[in-house]
């Protein structure tokens, strides 16, 4: 989901019963989305308010699923990460500007 203009959203939800590791790339960030848990990567695009994109241009997100992981390839220019209700997962800097609620 496109919200402000040049920030992107997407929900990233385990249904499972077990952990599944997250990688946001081309960070190579890794973190485990404990089972019945969403959060969302939120990232932001460059200043000319393109997306590079990956399989086509202008698409924030490619997402590939293996058993056990979910890889987000992210498009923008940094990216960060929260729960459903907009609370900070990671707070490591990635350049990103005010990191705001998810919501």
């Amino acid at each position: 989901m496109v919200t402000a203009p040049g920030t992107a959203r997407l929900l990233i939800g385990n249904s499972g019963e077990a952990v599944l590791e997250l990688a946001v790339e081309p960070w190579a960030d890794t973190h485990q989305l404990p089972p019945q848990q969403t959060w969302v990567v939120v990232t932001h695009a460059p200043a000319d308010g393109s997306w590079s994109g990956t399989l086509r241009e202008n698409e924030p997100f490619q997402v590939d699923y293996r058993p056990g992981s979910i890889t987000v390839w992210v498009n923008g220019n940094c990216f960060h990460l929260t729960d459903a209700a907009g609370n900070t997962i990671d707070s490591a800097d990635w350049n990103c500007p005010a990191q705001g609620r998810a919501s």
